[in-house]
């Protein structure tokens, strides 16, 4: 008798193991940015563009809102007939990643940004609503500063993982408050390392979308110092 519950003890307990096991693995395999998903959704754009008169099948966003978030792509327009589903990594599949077009005039091409950073940059900005205002410590750029976490409750000041390096990037504020997230240091290492034609006054984060599935989503523009030839904020 205690031989046949702790049998069925150990059966009851292994089935509750997989069913908290699974969502894990479920999740991890959801923060993946697989080349292939973002290769079948490239695919299912480029048919849909062509059966399509040159539609793209794109959310409408204001025209105001930052070059790499603006073309998210509005996966009910082409799921079923160009591709089966979202792919599971993406926000539609419950994955972090947005997938978005870049080059929408010339060369439609799909990229992806991690909304994790997204969800960082919405609770800064709860802080700073409930400071009153932006709590600016350094003066980066002309209206760029970095900020003062302390003074909106931080022990550790929150970092966003860098989708080109894996390195911690810093979170910088605007004049008007507006939280985005700094790759400098990614755009320094990208100029050693790659061969470029960029000059002064160009924005140089499009080394960055040309050498990554990733775009540099949350940012302002960046040019290249004309003494030094390091990445710089683009004053306009």
């Amino acid at each position: 008798m205690k031989k046949g519950m702790l049998c069925s003890l150990i059966v009851i307990f292994s089935a509750i193991l997989s069913g908290c096991m699974y969502p894990k693995e479920k999740l991890a395999e959801n923060q993946v940015p697989y080349d292939d998903q973002v290769q079948s959704v490239q695919s299912a754009v480029d048919r849909f563009q062509k059966d399509n008169g040159g539609i793209l099948p794109i959310k409408t966003r204001d025209s105001s809102t930052p070059i790499y978030q603006k073309y998210p792509i509005d996966f009910q327009k082409i799921v079923s007939k160009y591709i089966a589903e979202p792919p599971g990594n993406s926000y539609e599949s419950g994955g972090v990643f947005q997938y978005v077009l870049v080059d929408v005039e010339t060369n439609p091409t799909v990229k992806i940004f991690d909304l994790r950073i997204a969800e960082t940059i919405r609770e800064i900005n709860l802080r700073i609503k409930a400071s009153g205002y932006p709590p600016y410590k350094e003066k980066l750029a002309e209206n760029v500063y970095s900020i003062d976490f302390k003074k909106l409750g931080y022990k550790e000041e929150p970092v966003a993982t860098s989708p080109y390096s894996n390195q911690n990037l810093p979170f910088i504020v605007t004049g008007n408050a507006e939280v985005i997230v700094d790759y400098r240091s990614d755009l320094y290492k990208m100029l050693q390392s790659t061969k470029h034609s960029y000059k002064p006054g160009d924005d140089i984060r499009e080394l960055l979308v040309k050498n990554s599935v990733f775009v540099p989503a949350y940012s302002l523009p960046y040019t290249i110092d004309p003494k030094t030839n390091e990445p710089i904020f683009l004053v306009k």
